[in-house]
């Protein structure tokens, strides 16, 4: 799962980024309104953490901004500011939550995870789809009834083809979910083939197939 830190406090920044790499997550994070007007113009991400004063903007622009486009990001304020006011603008606005500051990782681990469930798997903890049972809060899959070990990678890949399971998914688009928006100035997404491969030896007992489209990316097929 890929997250978005826009935080203009830089302790609080490193702190928020740390602990939810910990958590295996994909962390991106920028600390000024323009920077982060072009990452959600360009990327996506299951949520996003928005702190509402920014230096140089007010962080409810960036979720209009979100709004007007069309996209569907998870997007929870976490802010110092705490007025009604404040809470009741971000929420109308299409915000899924408000942290106010301070507070502890826990909640915030908690409150994203919440997000995730609530946008990709209708507020279940456990997806499962055909044969396959998967547990968002430990990682955990079973085949059949059988835990399957996977790597980060192979799991994230997983889990992006999932969320995604009626779209072909663009090898670029596979690449900045799993491995950061940064990967997109590579000029070969080779290293994914390795991870594929590996994915589909440990599906093989499963209904779920990744199927290639030559030259273009992904798609997840379910086996009837």
């Amino acid at each position: 799962m890929k997250i978005l830190i826009i935080e203009d406090e830089p302790e609080m920044l490193d702190n928020m980024r740390q602990s939810l790499e910990r958590e295996q997550y994909t962390v991106e994070a920028v600390s000024d309104f323009k920077t982060a007007s072009g990452k959600i113009g360009i990327y996506e991400y299951d949520c996003i953490l928005l702190d509402i004063g920014l230096p140089d903007g007010n962080g409810l622009d960036l979720l209009k901004q979100l709004k007007n486009e069309g996209k569907d990001d998870g997007v929870i304020i976490v802010s110092a500011k705490d007025s009604l006011d404040d809470r009741l603008a971000g929420l109308n606005l299409g915000a899924d939550d408000y942290l106010p500051k301070p507070f502890h990782m826990a909640e915030l681990h908690a409150r994203v995870k919440a997000v995730v469930r609530r946008r990709h798997f209708e507020g279940s903890k456990q997806v499962e789809i055909g044969n396959v049972t998967i547990n968002p809060e430990n990682r955990m899959v079973q085949i059949n009834g059988e835990t399957i070990d996977f790597n980060r990678k192979e799991y994230d890949i997983l889990m992006y083809l999932i969320t995604n399971k009626t779209r072909l998914v663009t090898k670029a688009a596979l690449a900045e979910h799993v491995w950061g928006d940064h990967i997109d100035q590579s000029d070969s997404f080779d290293f994914i083939y390795s991870q594929i491969k590996n994915l589909r030896k440990k599906l093989e007992k499963s209904t779920l197939n990744v199927e290639a489209v030559y030259g273009v990316g992904y798609k997840l097929e379910i086996e009837q």
